[in-house]
C-alpha cells in the first residue's frame, strides 16, 4: 500500500475487468476503499473480494441502479471522493448501416452514464467542497477511424462533459479530468481481435500503429487513474490525458 489514495472512496464503474479491474486494484493499494459498480456478479464480487473492497451490482445506464449505487457507497464509507467513469462498449458500423438502437445504446452507455454517474456524485462532492471525477476516454475522441460510428461521437462527447463539468465545479473544489487510451491489452479488444480470420495477425497491426511497438496494459492507464484522483494533481482540471505510446504524435504519409 503505497498511500497515495489514503482514505478516499472511490467509485469505479465496469470495474469487473480491463482498465476498470485494473483502476479498482490501483486504487485499493494506493489506499482507497474501493467501491465496485460492475453488471455482471461473478466478475464484479471476484475483483471486490480480491481487493478488499465492496461490491453494488449496476447498471449503469439505469438511474435506479445509479441512485443506489451512490446510496451504497454513502451508507458504507460516508462520502464519495472519486469517481471513475469506466464502464463503456465498443458499438461499431458503418453509420448507413448502423440500426438506430445502435446509436441509442452508444449514447446511453458511452455517454449518458457518465453523466448520470457524475450528477449523483456531485451533491456530495459539493458539500464536502472536495472530489475528482475521471472519464475513461478513448483515442476516438480525437480521431476517426472508419466504420466505428458512433462510439467515437461518444467519446468526443465524453471530452466535452469532462471540460464543461470541470469548468463548471472548480469552483466548489471538484476536478473533472478524462484518460483517453489507444489499445489496451483488455478482453474487450482480445473480442474484438477475434472477430477477424486472423486475429494474431488483427493484433500485430494494432502494434505495429504504436512507436513503441506494443499496445498498453491495463495498468499503465490504472497509474495516470491513480494520480489524477490523488493530491498530487490538485490544479489539472478539465483535461484529457493521452495514453497511446506516442501514437497521436506520429506522422502519417
Amino acid at each position: 500500500m503505497n498511500g497515495r489514495l489514503q482514505n478516499k472512496v472511490a467509485i469505479v464503474t465496469g470495474a469487473g475487468q480491463g482498465i476498470g479491474a485494473a483502476i479498482a486494484r490501483a486504487y485499493a493499494d494506493a489506499g482507497a476503499k474501493v467501491v465496485v459498480a460492475e453488471l455482471r456478479a461473478e466478475t464484479g464480487n471476484g475483483v471486490a473480494a480480491e481487493i478488499g473492497g465492496s461490491f453494488i451490482q449496476t447498471d449503469v445506464t439505469k438511474q435506479a441502479d445509479v441512485e443506489r449505487c451512490v446510496a451504497h457507497t454513502l451508507e458504507r464509507f460516508g462520502r464519495i471522493d472519486v469517481l471513475v467513469n469506466n464502464a463503456g462498449a465498443n458499438v461499431f458500423h458503418r453509420p448507413h448501416e448502423m440500426p438506430r438502437s445502435e446509436w441509442a445504446r452508444c449514447m446511453a452507455l458511452d455517454l449518458e452514464a457518465c453523466w448520470a454517474m457524475a450528477e449523483a456524485v456531485l451533491p456530495t462532492m459539493r458539500q464536502k467542497a472536495t472530489g475528482a471525477i475521471v472519464n475513461i476516454a478513448s483515442s476516438h475522441s480525437f480521431k476517426i477511424i472508419p466504420h466505428t460510428f458512433p462510439y467515437p461521437v461518444a467519446k468526443h462527447g465524453l471530452i466535452g462533459m469532462t471540460r464543461a463539468l470541470g469548468i463548471e465545479y472548480a469552483a466548489d473544489g471538484i476536478r473533472v479530468n478524462a484518460i483517453a487510451p489507444a489499445y489496451i491489452d483488455t478482453e474487450i479488444a482480445q473480442a474484438y481481435w477475434a472477430g477477424f480470420p486472423d486475429p494474431a495477425a488483427e493484433r500485430l497491426k494494432a502494434e505495429k500503429l504504436h512507436p513503441p511497438g506494443r499496445i498498453g496494459r491495463p495498468e499503465e492507464v490504472a497509474m495516470t487513474a491513480v494520480f489524477l484522483a490523488s493530491d498530487e494533481a490538485p490544479f489539472i482540471n478539465a483535461e484529457t490525458i493521452i495514453i497511446d505510446g506516442g501514437r497521436s504524435a506520429l506522422f502519417h504519409d
